[in-house]
């Protein structure tokens, strides 16, 4: 039984580095996917803040976490709740100010003008409207919400979250956590072939005074 050639330093350490990059960006790609899904599975979701309107309590760059609303009782003054502007695609995290009974309005126009939902005797329908502030605003947010379009009611506050959050489970995130182990893999396997050809060569017959140097340079 030959023994077993000794790697030169170099490229024991160039292992060991590559393998570190392999680990490292492995465990922050599952970080990356399991901080989401672990709230998820809480029956809780993640949200990015992107204002001040709601300073000092939280501010841009924070993460809030959310919890939905198991049912409409639970709203009340002073809670802080995310919800769906009447007309916007967009989400908003302000305070509840006040409840209301007002009657509901449905859209009638492409350009958005509303009216009054009236019932068979033509009395208007009644519905759940909260009103809402930013502690950072002077003045209450200009329209009522409808209590169905209330995303998620706040739990806590994580400073800072947000810009890394949202920087690794965007694309160029994802493609920034992966290439460097993948690269790093394809060049163990590049060094691995060549290590077992120089374990080829040094094997090969009348090769004896060859092997012999090269076992007074590796050592």
């Amino acid at each position: 039984m030959r023994p077993k050639v000794r790697l030169p330093l170099w490229r024991r350490a160039a292992g060991v580095a590559l393998w570190v990059v392999v680990v490292a960006g492995v465990v922050l790609y599952a970080a990356s996917l399991a901080a989401p899904l672990w709230f998820q599975a809480q029956g809780q979701r993640l949200l990015v803040v992107t204002s001040g309107s709601m300073a000092p309590r939280f501010q841009a760059g924070d993460v809030v976490v959310l919890r939905a609303v198991r049912d409409v009782s639970e709203l009340r003054p002073g809670l802080v709740v995310t919800f769906q502007p009447v007309g916007s695609e967009h989400l908003v995290t302000h305070r509840i100010v006040s409840l209301h009974q007002l009657p509901a309005m449905e859209q009638v126009a492409a350009d958005g003008q509303m009216a009054e939902v009236v019932d068979a005797a033509g009395e208007p329908t009644l519905q759940g409207y909260i009103r809402t502030q930013g502690d950072a605003n002077a003045e209450p947010d200009p329209n009522a919400t409808p209590f169905e379009r209330v995303r998620g009611v706040l739990l806590a506050v994580h400073r800072g979250w947000g810009e890394p959050l949202a920087w690794a489970t965007s694309a160029q995130g994802r493609a920034t956590l992966l290439a460097p182990p993948l690269l790093a893999l394809a060049l163990l396997e590049g060094l691995s072939l060549l290590d077992a050809r120089r374990a080829r060569r040094r094997r090969a017959p009348g090769r004896e005074d060859d092997r012999r140097l090269d076992a007074l340079l590796l050592d």
